[in-house]
């Protein structure tokens, strides 16, 4: 779902790349910079001029080095992220396969278990999603493989293990076999930092416009409570529906071009159409792992990296994506679990 990789907690990426000076090489998968407006994937839906997605101005080569199991000797002066340099397995990996916690502390002498896979290097402003896409595999199970936590931020250098034995062949293949979700955006959206460095402050403006490269600084807590982000009345619940299939939120019936208010204080984490069923969708990030989703909007009037405040505008209600009227999708996740949002939401006299 910024987010930040860790083994045992949010320090691992940290305390690793503090004992790693930048290459100071060119990235070689590196783009030329992308257009400023990005044109709406989807036609009847409207949005504020900004730069596409970081998945999409930052492509990655499918470069993965494949590493066999093996053990290391360490040498006076290794540390765990020269140890990954050198043999091309992850530093986090390794801290796993030999039970190293925090502050991972090695010595001279001791022999380290290097675990066989495919590592991708991770490069400046990559994404989880744009690694998951390049290789065909579902960012979910990279996600699972490397036991990444909250707040989910890739590190540069650092190196994922890449599940699985083979790749498709053709670039078409691997995007076929990949499918972007609401999940892929929470946990892989968010472009790849480098070491020792914070994500970009939000900005209450939706006139400043953020890079896709800059990753954005979500609040530590959630400010008071959630209300409803239109009026209307509910259509379909949470969970499976009559067919069996799952509604991850709820679907609000209003009219046409009713504005679409935050449901509490938060920042702008993604706001487009990349997701064809949801149409026009923005997601805010809220603190405490909490994140609202909201779908099917027929114009968008924030930008990523954008904080807004409970009850500001955000969209403008639409029939877009795979609805069948006039509504809005609305979900609450805590962490990478969609929870029903009328738990949270208050009740209606």
């Amino acid at each position: 779902m910024g987010r930040c990789l860790a083994l045992s907690g949010p320090l691992l990426p940290l305390a690793l790349a503090a004992c790693i000076p930048g290459t100071g090489q060119r990235d070689p998968v590196a783009q030329p910079p992308p257009q400023t407006v990005r044109q709406p994937l989807a036609e009847d839906v409207t949005a504020l001029p900004s730069p596409p997605p970081a998945w999409e101005a930052r492509r990655v080569a499918p470069d993965a080095r494949a590493v066999s199991p093996t053990s290391y000797i360490v040498a006076a002066g290794d540390t765990l992220r020269g140890i990954a340099a050198k043999t091309g397995a992850g530093s986090e990996a390794i801290a796993r396969a030999n039970g190293l916690a925090p502050p991972f502390t090695i010595f001279a002498g001791q022999r380290l278990a290097i675990p066989g896979g495919r590592y991708h290097l991770v490069r400046g402003g990559q994404t989880g999603i744009a690694i998951a896409r390049a290789y065909g595999v579902d960012w979910g199970r990279i996600v699972t493989a490397n036991m990444l936590e909250e707040p989910f931020i890739l590190r540069t250098g650092q190196r994922v293990l890449i599940p699985g034995e083979a790749i498709p062949r053709s670039a078409a293949e691997r995007a076929q076999a990949f499918r972007l979700d609401i999940d892929d955006i929470i946990t892989g959206g968010e472009p790849a930092l480098a070491a020792n460095t914070a994500p970009t402050r939000p900005s209450a403006s939706s006139k400043r416009i953020l890079p896709s490269t800059a990753a954005v600084a979500e609040p530590a807590r959630l400010r008071g409570g959630f209300q409803w982000p239109v009026e209307g009345r509910v259509v379909r619940r949470f969970g499976p529906g009559a067919s069996g299939e799952r509604n991850d939120g709820i679907k609000i019936a209003v009219p046409l071009q009713t504005p679409v208010l935050a449901a509490a204080d938060g920042v702008v984490a993604y706001v487009g159409s990349d997701i064809p069923a949801l149409g026009g969708l923005v997601i805010l990030r809220h603190g405490d792992g909490l994140t609202s989703v909201y779908g099917h909007a027929g114009d968008l009037l924030v930008q990523r990296g954008q904080s807004v405040k409970r009850g500001q505008r955000i969209a403008l209600s639409g029939d877009s994506g795979a609805a069948d009227r006039p509504e809005l999708h609305f979900e609450l996740r805590q962490g990478r679990t969609p929870v029903d949002p009328l738990s949270r939401l208050p009740a209606r006299s």
